[in-house]
């Protein structure tokens, strides 16, 4: 009896291999992908950092903006600033202050922001970076610092091969519209709302 139950598992997986196969020979096109990763679940950024250190290990440039984020030293920041010394090609740019709720200051928050996005569009038409993505920049457009527009504009423009990755939960539907991959996070469950706090090495 096992030996026919393997040997069944052994012909299905033939035939779902012809069937990849033959899906993989019909793409033929390649680009640089913009991707979205967004939703109100956790993990939009993290995910963003592991294709950032798959792109390294592919021997590829990365750059990392992150907008919102910087009143606090996380532990992605600390690790990319170690890797970066050792000459890997990463740099990040850590440009925000904070939670918006935090600062309470419309036209301080756009003015950071706008200095973030600067810098992005600066990293994105490096033309030796392959990678860049684009921390919480969701959820400046979500509010208006920067015009959804604009970033749209850019991404349109941007050359053909460079990656770009934006996240943060509430992305905006033009963003949505023009991207080629797009990833919803969606809340199970979260410890946070069962009174446990933020916790080192999980959400910072």
């Amino acid at each position: 009896m096992p030996d026919d139950i393997n040997e069944e598992h052994r012909k299905k997986m033939v035939r779902i291999n012809e069937v990849k196969d033959r899906q993989l020979a019909s793409k033929t096109e390649k680009k640089g992908l913009i991707i979205v990763h967004t939703g109100a679940g956790k993990g939009k950024s993290t995910a963003a950092f592991g294709m950032a250190f798959r792109a390294l290990g592919q021997g590829m440039k990365v750059a990392i903006v992150q907008f919102i984020k910087g009143a606090i030293q996380t532990g992605e920041a600390t690790f990319v600033d170690q890797i970066a010394a050792t000459g890997m090609p990463i740099e990040m740019h850590t440009m925000g202050e904070g939670f918006t709720w935090k600062t309470q200051d419309r036209e301080r928050d756009i003015a950071t922001a706008m200095r973030g996005w600067q810098k992005a569009v600066e990293l994105m038409r490096d033309p030796s970076i392959d990678l860049v993505v684009l921390d919480e920049l969701n959820i400046a457009t979500k509010y208006d610092y920067i015009p959804a527009a604009t970033v749209v504009e850019e991404l349109l423009a941007k050359r053909e091969m460079l990656h770009v990755v934006l996240t943060g939960r509430n992305a905006s539907p033009e963003i949505i519209e023009i991207a080629d991959l797009v990833s919803e996070m969606k809340v199970i469950k979260h410890p946070y709302a069962r009174g446990i706090q933020p916790q080192r090495g999980v959400e910072f």
